[in-house]
């Protein structure tokens, strides 16, 4: 057990990385944050900034001697920096666990090999692939197989001639090839795991994306108990075959009343924001437990909530004037006059668009109330439709 006010480390200085920090000083631990970026959110509150790339080992090696403990707030850390860190402290998630998220078609093939439910898909590694792949693949999305997210490095294809196009513009990458599917709706399962085994378990959570990027998720997810049992059994399945330590989180498919695992993701998660504010303990704070040897708090939600993504298009006017004063801090007037919103700002540097800068939750006894209050204040803040 790692207690206060030892030293933890995080790797990554993004708004994850600041939840994390802000979630260990609370509990009375220090953070050394290490980050390439100068103006990094978590780097600015954390108690030192180790201004370096993730393959740099004399930042590495000062890590390491600083720190008891090592977490990482996004899997597209080197799976070596882990590795290398995990021979001098402790470091949760596992560099394995880490390895097999970081990478589409080694995400998918756990899944095929431990029977979870899942979509259709074949690994591309050449052009032979997309030439041999089977029809009931089209339409598809042709995916990257590392470092795409919020619907980067990807496309929709609608037969083998444009998935080959595809291919091309992705200039070979490894890929994955997904069947289309017609959805219900997506939910996602945050959890927390320790050594010992234990889990606490978020409530289901259900998603809606605009331009490929979280757009409003909502507790409880408007779907059967069943379901979202269902979907927190599959979680634990996944952590367990993992032998996770840490914040989790799994993105489910809901197609013809079933679930589908889409994506594993070995952090905390933008959905699970909810936490933050909705929950006995949040899912940073469960990150910092995990990591230190701590007891799991309890996951419950003691609220029902909406969380809606502030992107940097917020700064940016849509106007007959946006030429000639495209940028300007939103008025945030509107959504903190809402009884019940809680608004987070990630405190980065410059907004730009499709960057995520912060998010509100909207907290009420009643879920309907919850979202309907959410979206009234996401319209008025200049938010478009949902995509």
């Amino acid at each position: 057990m790692i207690l206060p006010p030892s030293t933890l480390g995080m790797l990554g200085g993004g708004q994850l990385g600041r939840f994390f920090t802000a979630a260990a000083h609370e509990l009375g631990y220090r953070v050394w944050v290490l980050d390439p970026d100068p103006h990094s959110p978590a780097g600015r509150i954390a108690e030192r900034h180790l201004i370096a790339g993730y393959d740099d080992y004399r930042a590495l090696d000062e890590l390491a001697e600083g720190c008891a403990a090592v977490s990482t707030e996004f899997e597209n850390v080197p799976a070596g920096t882990l590795d290398y860190l995990a021979k001098f402290i402790v470091v949760h998630p596992s560099p394995t666990a880490v390895s097999i998220c970081q990478n589409r078609i080694a995400e998918k093939t756990f899944l095929h090999r431990h029977r979870l439910p899942h979509g259709e898909f074949i690994a591309v590694r050449c052009e032979q692939d997309l030439r041999e792949a089977d029809n009931r693949l089209f339409p598809g999305i042709l995916k990257v197989a590392r470092l795409g997210y919020d619907g980067k490095g990807q496309a929709v294809v609608y037969g083998r001639d444009e998935a080959m196009i595809a291919y091309q513009q992705l200039k070979g990458e490894h890929c994955v090839l997904e069947r289309k599917l017609e959805l219900d709706l997506e939910v996602s399962v945050v959890l927390a795991r320790d050594e010992s085994g234990a889990l606490a378990c978020y409530p289901a959570v259900e998603n809606s994306h605009r331009k490929g990027i979280l757009d409003v998720s909502t507790i409880p997810a408007r779907t059967s108990p069943a379901l979202r049992e269902r979907a927190a059994e599959l979680a634990g399945t996944i952590a367990r075959q993992l032998a996770y330590v840490g914040t989790l989180a799994v993105e489910f498919f809901v197609v013809g009343g079933d679930l589908l695992v889409n994506e594993i993701a070995p952090r905390p998660h933008n959905s699970g924001h909810l936490s933050l504010d909705a929950c006995v303990s949040s899912q940073f704070e469960q990150q910092v437990r995990a990591l230190c040897g701590l007891p799991l708090g309890e996951a419950r939600a003691h609220s029902a909530a909406t969380m809606v993504n502030l992107l940097g298009d917020l700064w940016y006017d849509s106007g007959a004037d946006a030429a000639s004063h495209p940028y300007r801090e939103p008025d945030w007037s509107s959504l903190l006059a809402v009884p019940g919103l809680k608004l987070h700002l990630y405190g980065k540097h410059h907004a730009r668009p499709g960057r995520k800068m912060g998010h509100f939750t909207v907290l009420d006894d009643d879920a309907q109330r919850a979202r309907a209050a959410a979206m009234a204040a996401r319209a008025a803040i200049g938010i478009g439709d949902v995509g």
